[in-house]
């Protein structure tokens, strides 16, 4: 019997997805729940399962085609269960992510050669990485600049060849979800007043606190203490007290947001990414870590949902984990406000008179003027300030 393959539903305000790759040709034998397919959204790669154990009749749309919810991309027969035999080792491919899959397709590698690193041996990016990197050949060597040099001192005229090879060029299409970022971030620029301010941190107090519980933190909660949970937590703090800032703007209306879903922007290969912490006040530290590794973790494997990555108050994004000592973050509309976080570095500093050195961070604070008054910005990054330089404001709620 044959079963038509649609498009699964798409996520609410996605119109359409892009084939990216498929997993399976005519004549393949697939298991229930098997992926065939997958497709890339302006967010996410979202996978198209098997319904049933069957045979791949017929592939409708080609990967690079542009496909909506409910199209037919494929025909599967059903009725045949027993797999031939030229496809018993195709049955025996590892599973994979949809990003490993992905880099497996465009350089034609076979899976089953690929040990794997990742738990219960499951094949992880860094291990195809690796392979690759393992199986380079040298290839026949093509004309280089001392060739190029050699040609022109002995008057003879440079090839096509030898000229291209001294300028190379590479085009490929956005990705979808680089496309969206880029129209999101002209966006931003376009329909906003935004403005930024800085200011600076001394993060003694929490260094010293993180080294002073950071392995009972671990042992106790299984997750390591990281810096983030205490910016979170100063955010919030100071979003209570200038809700201005955690509000946004709906046409001539403005929206006060009781409630506190922060945004911890993170970069996969993909490009930009901006999961949610929700209802981020009413996490501890623990669950605001358990929350950004786990965010991390569907991150690197590419099974991060479009729920994931919808709503949203206010973003925080850290530069610093690049070594950024300084940056004017761009607004995610439609909140009015994000948060810049940079490198620690040690720096003089002037106290009691004395100059001392300090760990300290420059902090910035993109904000929309139409919403956010300067005063407001400059005050918000203060109570951040305060309260990080004495994260018992924090710890007491105080």
């Amino acid at each position: 019997m044959s079963f038509d393959i649609l498009v699964p539903s798409l996520p609410e305000s996605v119109s359409d997805a892009t084939l990216v790759l498929w997993h399976k040709q005519p004549g393949d034998r697939v298991e229930a729940g098997e992926n065939l397919a997958d497709l890339e959204t302006d967010k996410v790669i979202l996978e198209v399962p098997a319904p049933s154990s069957g045979v791949v009749l017929e592939i409708i749309r080609a990967a690079g085609e542009t496909v909506v919810s409910g199209e037919l991309l494929a025909k599967l027969d059903i009725q045949k269960s027993s797999p031939s035999p030229a496809k018993t080792v195709q049955n025996q491919e590892p599973a994979l992510s949809p990003s490993v899959r992905k880099l497996v397709a465009e350089n034609e590698l076979d899976p089953t050669g690929i040990s794997g690193s990742g738990k219960h041996g499951r094949i992880l990016k860094t291990d195809v990485l690796e392979y690759l990197n393992d199986q380079q050949i040298p290839t026949e060597p093509t004309p280089t600049i001392t060739s190029a040099v050699t040609a022109e001192t002995s008057h003879a005229p440079l090839s096509a060849t030898a000229v291209a090879s001294l300028r190379p060029e590479q085009r490929v299409p956005m990705t979808r979800l680089r496309a969206k970022v880029a129209e999101r971030l002209l966006q931003a620029q376009q329909n906003a007043a935004m403005l930024t301010t800085f200011n600076e941190v001394n993060l003694s107090a929490v260094i010293e606190l993180r080294n002073q519980y950071k392995e009972r933190f671990e042992t106790k909660h299984n997750v390591k203490l990281g810096f983030m949970s205490f910016f979170v937590k100063a955010s919030i703090e100071a979003l209570k007290r200038f809700p201005a800032i955690n509000a946004s703007i709906d046409g001539n209306d403005i929206i006060y947001h009781g409630y506190y879903d922060i945004g911890i922007a993170v970069t996969t290969q993909r490009g930009l990414i901006v999961p949610i912490l929700r209802d981020a006040d009413q996490l501890d530290f623990a669950g605001i870590e358990k929350g950004i590794h786990d965010f991390g973790s569907k991150a690197r494997n590419g099974s991060i949902s479009v729920e994931d990555l919808s709503g949203g108050t206010f973003t925080i994004t850290n530069g610093g984990i690049f070594g950024s000592m300084l940056s004017t973050p761009i607004l995610n509309p439609p909140q009015c406000a994000i948060l810049g976080m940079h490198a620690i570095k040690d720096r003089p500093v002037v106290e009691n008179g004395e100059i001392v050195i300090r760990p300290i961070m420059y902090l910035a604070l993109s904000y929309d003027h139409r919403l956010v008054d300067g005063k407001e910005a400059v005050q918000f990054l203060g109570i951040i300030k305060e309260c990080l330089e004495s994260p018992a404001h924090l710890l007491l709620n105080i």
